[in-house]
């Protein structure tokens, strides 16, 4: 058995503050006996305003935030994941990428953000991440300690091939860590969690950000760990700051493929259009 743990978060536009929040709940995480503590997505900082964005992070090597988090990691002796900072990149743009520190403080795994979220929704909320960010091209998993973890950040989980992916590299846990809307966390962030972990026989692991921010965007919040049964087994049923914590165990990802073992049975196909020359109106 493995305790694992979800990180809520509220974060703001000062990465300093965010910090500080940020340990005070992965020490009380771990305090609850957690092993393997995860954040969510953009925890060092929430900006809409990509000029202040930039005025505010930096890159993978300089940042403080990023720093501090694997001293704490060390200090703790857990596998901590955060979920996503930003970071400056070479390009001019910015990094959306998490990463799975060791006991050790020592960076085990880092992931960047794959699947773009750009939309509109009801009401007039429009973003345009690939405007600020630079998606990853990269699935990554990592040994957490016993777990093996495959990473995904926030819109990824609408992509299920990305969690197929990990379901045929055999992880035990696929991970979602995010900042969801709350319009489209209300509708979808359940059944969508619960999907990714029942289609892939493994249990799913997502921290979110909740509540209305500093820059005026709101969050769902509901952090959630998810068996492979499709089983809600801890969730933090609200939108505020919070720890949930857990106990996972790993035999169970393979009694639930074994039961439905629908990564062995699954098969190759083509698709076939049909001949519109033989369609017919019955109207």
């Amino acid at each position: 058995m493995v305790r694992v743990a979800c990180v809520q978060l509220r974060s703001g536009r000062d990465p300093a503050a965010n910090l500080a929040a940020t340990e005070a709940l992965v020490r009380e995480a771990a305090g609850r006996g957690a092993t393997y503590v995860q954040t969510p997505e953009m925890t060092n900082i929430l900006e809409r305003s990509r000029e202040d964005l930039f005025a505010k992070i930096a890159t993978e090597a300089d940042d403080v935030f990023l720093a501090r988090m694997r001293t704490v990691a060390a200090e703790l002796g857990i596998h901590l994941h955060l979920g996503s900072l930003a970071l400056k990149r070479a390009d001019g743009k910015v990094a959306n990428r998490g990463f799975v520190i060791g006991p050790d403080g020592g960076i085990l795994g880092a992931y960047d953000k794959i699947h773009m979220f750009d939309v509109d929704l009801a009401g007039g909320e429009s973003w345009r991440e690939s405007a600020t960010y630079t998606p990853g091209t990269d699935a990554v998993t990592v040994d957490a300690g016993g777990l093996t973890v495959g990473m995904a950040i926030c819109y990824d989980i609408r992509f299920p091939h990305l969690f197929r992916a990990y379901g045929h590299a055999g992880v035990d846990v696929v991970t979602a860590p995010a900042a969801f809307t709350r319009q489209t966390g209300a509708a979808h962030w359940h059944v969508l969690q619960r999907a990714r972990a029942i289609e892939n026989g493994c249990f799913l692991v997502s921290a979110a950000q909740g509540g209305l921010h500093e820059d005026g965007r709101e969050t769902y919040g509901h952090s959630l760990i998810v068996d492979p049964w499709g089983v809600v087994i801890a969730e933090a049923d609200h939108d505020e700051p919070g720890v949930i914590v857990a106990e996972i165990d790993p035999a169970a990802v393979a009694a639930a493929r074994g039961r439905i073992p629908s990564l062995k049975n699954e098969r190759p196909f083509g698709l076939v259009a049909p001949d519109r020359a033989r369609l017919r109106s019955l109207g």
